[in-house]
């Protein structure tokens, strides 16, 4: 483990190659059930670069008529989110260091030209338990800075099987993601990249 930055713990090969096509593969089912679907900002209704979907009792969501939110039912099926995979629930027990349990998975797909924009993980009312985040597939290149939109940022190339928790001090860090490196993992059957997001949401 490397800290980053207060609060910024880094796992490099967290998840060896059979953990990462173990996981892949219980994605690719959660998928199945919540399909990946394209979001869009509030207010301008701008799609995002990035495809997403959620497992867990509650699933982050976001369109332009209500904004980012946390919800029980995928937005485009009506339907709840699948469970989050036991495998993923045992990662947050050995890095998140938090007694409760995360509520919800965010699954991004970056393809090779996705990026996100810095941002804070502020729409959860435990603000207080660790964000867990898993990299699978291409590296990306990985931005994260304090917790005011100015402060000077650093990045870092996250690769397959990477594991990031931002707690503490780093829990309202900002952080994004500049750019995806085409062709750097065969982990997916096309290129691109996976991220997983394990967040506890409520405050009890």
């Amino acid at each position: 483990m490397l800290l980053l930055a207060p609060g910024i713990r880094y796992f490099p090969d967290y998840l060896d190659l059979n953990e990462q096509s173990a996981l892949v593969e219980e994605i690719r089912t959660i998928v199945a059930q919540a399909p990946l679907y394209i979001p869009a900002m509030p207010k301008t209704g701008k799609e995002m670069s990035v495809r997403m979907t959620n497992c867990g009792s509650l699933g982050w969501v976001t369109d332009k008529e209500r904004g980012y939110r946390y919800q029980a039912i995928h937005p485009v099926t009506q339907k709840p989110w699948p469970d989050i995979p036991q495998r993923l629930l045992t990662l947050w027990n050995k890095v998140g260091d938090f007694a409760l349990p995360p509520e919800a998975c965010l699954v991004n797909f970056y393809a090779e030209t996705a990026k996100m924009g810095l941002h804070q993980d502020r729409d959860e009312q435990n603000l207080v338990a660790p964000v867990v985040s898993i990299s699978l597939g291409d590296t990306c290149l990985f931005r994260f800075g304090g917790v005011e939109r100015n402060d000077r940022t650093q990045s870092i190339k996250l690769k397959s099987g990477d594991v990031i928790v931002l707690g503490g001090e780093g829990r309202l860090a900002f952080h994004g993601v500049d750019r995806i490196y085409p062709g750097t993992s065969t982990l997916l059957k096309n290129t691109g990249r996976i991220n997983l997001t394990l967040r506890r949401v409520t405050a009890s």
